[in-house]
């Protein structure tokens, strides 16, 4: 099972005992201000589940996100194919989730580095992308932290976000293998 490091976090397979705190995190409306709404205990567990059961079948995918010495359990960051039809798929993507607590120390901008390392290096992936809302500012100023780029063209509906809903646009940013071995 892929472990991946970096100087303050491991990123890990999910545990039995990460279910709690995901569920508080997927009912926070913080956490969950730039999504669609917040999720259930049942939908949280369910997520868990799908997201810890892609590690264990693609050996890649949203990590659980651990920072020893003060919380082992604040979140999520890591890649996983795109699991939707649209212009740009198929393809992987990059997603984090925090807590609030650990929000605003680089923890984000931390894991995705160490997680595009790993697509991009032991996986050979050519490229992976980043998606959200246009008013989620703080993760798209994480996707340009990473050297990611947007082409207003290329943002979409997102199809599994209802049409007509205020969440339903989406930017899309996208990194090339050869842009980020350019900046490691």
């Amino acid at each position: 099972m892929t472990i991946l490091t970096t100087e303050r976090l491991i990123l890990r397979p999910w545990r039995e005992e990460d279910l709690e705190p995901f569920a508080a995190m997927s009912t926070d409306p913080k956490v969950m201000e730039h999504f669609p709404s917040t999720l259930s205990r049942n939908e949280s567990d369910a997520a868990a589940t799908t997201i810890g059961g892609e590690i264990e079948t693609h050996g890649f995918g949203f990590w659980a996100l651990e920072v020893p010495g003060v919380a082992p359990f604040i979140g999520f960051t890591g890649i996983r194919t795109v699991t939707f039809e649209a212009p740009f798929t198929p393809a992987v993507e990059i997603g984090w989730r925090l807590a609030t607590p650990h929000w605003g120390k680089g923890y984000a901008t931390e894991a995705a580095r160490a997680a595009l390392d790993h697509g991009f290096g032991a996986l050979g992936l050519a490229e992976i992308v980043a998606f959200t809302i246009p008013a989620n500012t703080p993760s798209q100023a994480v996707m340009r932290r990473l050297g990611m780029t947007r082409n207003e063209a290329e943002d979409f509906a997102h199809p599994k976000v209802p049409p007509g809903h205020p969440m339903s646009r989406h930017v899309l940013y996208r990194l090339r293998a050869e842009d980020w071995g350019k900046q490691v």
